[in-house]
């Protein structure tokens, strides 16, 4: 495909938000009291994530405030979108901070499916094996993971655009201690429950295994419904992709030999204007037509791995898209060398930007600005082209 024109700096230009900005990845259910703030942002679309079990309904919440409509969507397809319409994508899914609070109840018969004991659970999950009863007893009740699918197809199936996020695997996340009585009472009421909020974090993690097992089942149904999803991985580039790919085993696309396109362009006769015809892009081994077993569509969220990893996700018998999403507050922060080595290397077509923000207002709209204006000069291209680029991929992404 091909790219944006270029310009070699494009840091003074005035912004063009009326062409449209999508963030393609936030999380301003976190900070309710933000959500507010939205009908007055520049961006014109947010893609916010879900991540636990106190802001699934949240997000679910807003979407319908906000919801995309098919007005909507014409508008938001449009090359320009000068009054574009405030509207939110949700995404509905468990982050691999919270799977410990989930037990995989999906391979028990129905009539045998009996709730763990909550302290057998967490030892079983968590690493190195909790010694400490107060620290567990002040966890949650674990969840069984056949109820989270039922609500998470529930969730998608009211919202035809959502996406299923944020999702991954991350192996340096610690959980956080349990609550001091004196600051649990003196919690900031603003945010929504669940999450760190400056407590100190304990030594353990949850297990690589479980985790994968909670993003396996998320991934399956995302491809049973034909939806996106928004990929975390942490210090896990690998498993992750181990995990992606198995998803799509035995669905890879079969793509020609350089001999077989030829052969099948003799066969077929030289075209009339005498100019090879350019080979597709191969076709599936599983020649289906019912749902897939992998999502359409993947966006690495905030992608830190290497060059060659992202290469990997490239090659044409991949049956997925695979896009890689950046933001200032991960990859950008410091503009490392291996960020723009990565950030050059992703196809033009290929990449999103997002916030990442906890709360929605100015310092979205501008760590959006931030983001955008450094992959334009990264890319060499101008604000015009470059925000016309993003826009067209984030709804590529999003819509197929």
């Amino acid at each position: 495909m091909a790219g944006p024109e270029s310009k070699q700096d494009s840091t003074q230009e005035p912004f063009p938000w009326q062409l449209g900005v999508f963030d393609a990845h936030c999380h301003p259910t976190d900070t309710f009291a933000s959500l507010d703030h939205i009908p007055r942002m520049k961006a014109g679309a947010l893609t916010i994530m879900a991540s636990r079990g106190q802001d699934q309904d949240l997000v679910r919440q807003f979407a319908g405030k906000y919801r995309i409509e098919d007005e909507n969507l014409a508008s938001l397809c449009k090359q320009e979108n000068v009054n574009l319409p405030k509207c939110i994508v949700p995404s509905f899914g468990w982050h691999p901070w919270f799977s410990h609070q989930i037990f995989d109840d999906t391979n028990s018969v129905a009539s045998d499916i009996r709730k763990p004991d909550a302290m057998q659970h967490y030892m079983s999950v968590l690493t190195p094996t909790p010694d400490d009863h107060d620290f567990i007893s002040s966890l949650p009740e674990p969840k069984p993971l056949s109820e989270l699918l039922a609500h998470l197809r529930e969730n998608l199936e009211e919202f035809p655009y959502a996406l299923v996020g944020e999702i991954g695997i991350d192996r340096s996340f610690r959980l956080p201690m349990h609550w001091a009585y004196d600051k649990q009472a003196n919690r900031d009421a603003s945010l929504t429950p669940g999450g760190r909020e400056g407590r100190q974090l304990s030594t353990y993690r949850v297990q690589v295994g479980h985790q994968r097992k909670i993003l396996q089942t998320q991934l399956n149904l995302a491809g049973k419904l034909k939806r996106p999803v928004s990929v975390h991985g942490v210090a896990a580039h690998g498993i992750v992709q181990e995990t992606l790919e198995e998803t799509w085993k035995g669905y890879e696309r079969r793509i020609p030999s350089k001999r077989q396109s030829r052969q099948s362009s003799n066969a077929a006769g030289a075209p009339e204007n005498g100019m090879a015809s350019q080979p597709d892009n191969g076709e599936l081994k599983h020649q289906t037509t019912g749902t897939k077993p992998y999502p359409p569509r993947i966006c690495l969220h905030s992608y830190s791995g290497p060059v060659d990893t992202l290469k990997r996700y490239l090659v044409p018998s991949i049956p997925a898209t695979i896009y890689f999403s950046f933001s200032c507050l991960v990859n950008l922060s410091s503009r490392t060398d291996k960020a723009v080595a990565v950030i050059k290397a992703v196809p033009d077509d290929r990449i999103l930007v997002e916030s990442d923000l906890h709360s929605a207002g100015d310092k979205m709209d501008q760590l959006l600005e931030e983001v955008i204006r450094s992959v334009c000069k990264i890319k060499g291209w101008t604000l015009t082209a470059g925000v016309n680029q993003l826009a067209a991929n984030w709804k590529r992404f999003v819509f197929g």
